[in-house]
């Protein structure tokens, strides 16, 4: 029994031999297991790095959406990466010969990866501590085009990248020539100075095309792939020469250029010719910002990047007048500015500069980033008192600025915009399109414009003497009055009481005067009270000025229109674009009020634009209580422009009259228009009379009572002024038999 129970020993060395073989094959298998797992996370993890079949079939490297004028010429760009490609047949074989000597020697003769090249560069760096880069033009391709770096790195990093450079680099020799990698290489590389591309690099450093590069240029470029910073030609000129000269020395080993050659060239100095070295300016910066701004609302429409698809963006603006416009704009502000300074005292202004103080500081970025209210109260105090801070808001807050805008009223196109006292670059506030101001007696034809539509006509007569109307009484401006005048003389001469008594009555009733104005153009707010009429609802310089354009349209409102058409990187068209239009007003009483607004100019308030200009024009002053605000808007026959002088904050003001539209603003205007026409042979256009506006004699004598009526055989004492032939008054029944007495100058105007 006891033998039967008994174990055999060796049956347990089996079962024993037999476990640890299943513990080894398990421990084989969870290796096994986690090398696969690592090595398959490796590979994804690597390869989820890599570009797309797509990406890299059909490489679009970011762009620079580039802004055109009317005539073709660049305005500006938009871009993260300022880059202009050009083709590789455009670029001298000595940029190439440059490339491949410095950078790739073997270049024709690999197939992305230069393994030879490794080899020797790891070698290197293991025996002498150093770090030679191995890295083939078409991996730097890679690299570059892909975004394969990012940001630091540590070991693991830099080997995942190279890895995948590897593999995009091998997939990139599949998909493109060699001349395909090279023009793909020179349009995406990084120069230096904002500059992507050799096309920008060559406009940025030496003002001219890629194919315009001499050797030693290009071979600058070449030294500036391995550091721009390093090799930046201002900041570190004697090494950009050594690194330069070094580029040159490379393709006289490599047999691209001759020794001789060399020696001629490596003591030439680095010229940069460009004014554009110290970043990207446009003549027309706060145009460009306008642009920004509308592009960016159609953005999700369209689907594009502003800032990386490579737009071509056709836009309305004329560089030509543009310059003009800056040129009178700075010369009118440098003068109003000394004017200004003379006749203005903080001393006398203390609250205001207190106020001033207070709101530059809660708006500053040191005192918005810190979130303990102890350490705002520090830094609020600290500025209060601190001279610099003082000087530069006083500075800030007493610069003369201007918004004028020149449009072309038959199509809506922006001319010209000159948003600010910097013309150089477009930030802070667009004077043309961010404000809103008062226009004082520039809104006064609108009101007229109301008056005309309901049948009323330039010779109808109001009473010029001091009224109150539920509280509001207007006084002119200069406290003179007199008896009955007509309309036209009124507008002429700016006149506020005859004004204010058409919206107090059926004349011209606010919210008639609200109705018009906003068919005209006029976007902003107006509130339909009786002071309407002297300009008290504030407007826009560009709203205005498309408004008064109406009238010379024949009545007809187009929308200011500043982006004509936009194209794709390919040349593509993503959309044109027309401006919307309306018959605001009848082409009759367009008519006669530019007939009545050229007696502004030619005998009111805006006669000295005849200091300047002598072809036809027609336009109104402005200018708002305390002289806060000047104005003058106007318009010829080819083209409508508006002027608003001020400053920032409206408490900050002119100290007298030389703050009036005629004296502050009017002189941009004329002076623009005098310099536009004669150096773009502008061609001289009559304003017309539309059909239906005829010639009336009126009586004087009815005038004279305030009852203007149609002149009969029987009056002795006439003039003539034009009238909707649909909207004559009766005949004149003061008369009978009399002998007619009728004034007129030689030039045929009436004297009334």
């Amino acid at each position: 029994m006891a033998s039967n129970q008994q174990k055999n020993p060796n049956s347990y060395r089996g079962s024993g031999k037999q476990n640890n073989q299943k513990d080894k094959r398990k421990r084989k298998l969870i290796i096994l297991s986690v090398v696969s797992f690592i090595i398959i996370f490796f590979i994804i993890y690597t390869y989820a790095g890599l570009p797309s079949l797509e990406e890299l079939a059909n490489p679009k490297p970011q762009l620079a959406s580039k802004v055109y004028s009317a005539d073709g010429e660049l305005i500006g760009q938009f871009f993260i990466e300022n880059r202009i490609e050009t083709d590789i047949d455009s670029i001298p074989k000595f940029v190439i010969d440059a490339l491949i000597a410095t950078e790739d020697r073997r270049f024709y003769d690999h197939w992305g990866v230069d393994l030879l090249r490794f080899a020797k560069a790891m070698l290197k760096n293991i025996f002498t501590f150093s770090r030679e880069g191995a890295s083939t033009i078409t991996q730097q391709l890679a690299k570059n085009l892909y975004g394969l770096k990012e940001g630091r790195e540590n070991l693991f990093d830099t080997g995942i990248r190279k890895i995948r450079e590897w593999i995009t680099a091998v997939q990139i020799e599949k998909n493109f020539t060699k001349k395909e990698i090279l023009e793909l290489y020179l349009n995406v590389s990084y120069f230096g100075r904002s500059a992507y591309g050799i096309e920008t690099a060559a406009k940025v450093y030496f003002n001219k095309k890629a194919s315009q590069l001499t050797l030693p240029e290009a071979a600058l470029f070449i030294a500036l792939l391995k550091s721009s910073e390093q090799y930046d030609p201002i900041k570190k000129y004697d090494a950009a020469i050594q690194r330069r000269n070094l580029v040159m020395k490379n393709m006289v080993v490599t047999e691209m250029l001759s020794e001789a050659e060399y020696e001629r060239l490596k003591d030439l100095p680095i010229v940069l010719t460009s004014e554009r070295i110290s970043g990207l300016r446009s003549e027309a910066p706060h145009f460009m910002e306008y642009v920004r701004q509308q592009m960016a609302a159609m953005s999700d429409e369209y689907g594009y990047d502003l800032y990386r698809d490579g737009l071509s963006i056709y836009t309305s603006l004329d560089l030509r007048m543009q310059r003009i416009a800056n040129r009178v704009s700075k010369a009118h502000l440098v003068e109003y500015q000394k004017l200004f300074n003379q006749n203005w005292s903080w001393e006398k202004n203390k609250s205001l500069l207190s106020t001033l103080l207070d709101k530059a500081i809660k708006n500053s970025g040191r005192y918005n980033s810190t979130s303990t209210q102890e350490e705002k109260t520090r830094i609020y105090n600290k500025l209060k008192y601190d001279p610099k801070f003082i000087d530069s808001v006083k500075t800030a807050e007493s610069t003369v600025q201007v918004g004028f805008v020149v449009i072309d009223p038959e199509t809506g196109e922006i001319k010209a915009m000159v948003g600010g006292q910097n013309q150089e670059f477009g930030r802070g506030l667009n004077h043309v399109t961010g404000i809103r101001r008062q226009p004082g007696s520039a809104f006064k034809p609108f009101t007229y414009t109301t008056a005309i539509d309901n049948g009323y006509f330039p010779a109808y007569t109001l009473l010029n003497q001091k009224f109150e109307y539920k509280g509001w009484s207007p006084d002119n401006a200069g406290f003179d009055y007199s008896g009955y005048e007509t309309m036209r003389w009124g507008l002429a001469n700016s006149v506020n009481v005859m004004t204010g008594r058409m919206t107090i009555s059926e004349i011209a009733p606010p919210w008639q005067v609200v109705q018009i104005a906003k068919r005209m153009g006029i976007e902003s707010p107006l509130t339909p009270y009786p002071s309407i009429a002297l300009g008290t609802s504030e407007v826009s310089p560009l709203e205005i000025t498309s408004a008064f354009g109406t009238f010379v349209n024949k009545g007809i409102h187009v929308e200011p229109i500043s982006i004509l058409r936009i194209e794709d990187r390919n040349g593509i068209l993503i959309d044109e674009f027309k401006p919307e239009t309306i018959q605001a007003i009848s082409p009759q009483t367009a008519s006669i009020m530019v007939d009545m607004l050229q007696d502004v100019v030619n005998y009111g308030t805006g006669s000295s634009v005849r200091r300047f200009f002598q072809y036809p024009a027609a336009g109104k002053t402005g200018t708002t209580q305390n002289f806060s605000d000047a104005w003058f808007v106007g318009f010829t026959g080819s083209l409508a422009a508006g002027v608003w002088v001020g400053f920032d904050d409206h408490r900050v003001k002119f100290t007298n009259w030389y703050g009036q539209g005629a004296r502050a603003a009017l002189p941009i205007w004329a002076r623009f228009m005098e310099a536009a026409y004669k150096e773009l042979k502008i061609p001289l256009k009559y304003f017309e009379l539309a059909e239906g506006v005829i010639t009336a004699e009126f009586c004087k004598e009815s005038m004279d009572i305030g009852d203007t009526r149609l002149a009969t055989g029987n009056c002795r004492e006439t003039f003539t002024d034009i009238v909707n032939e649909d909207n004559l008054p009766q005949e004149c029944d003061l008369h009978s038999g009399a002998q007619r007495i009728r004034k007129e100058d030689q030039s045929g105007d009436s004297r009334w």
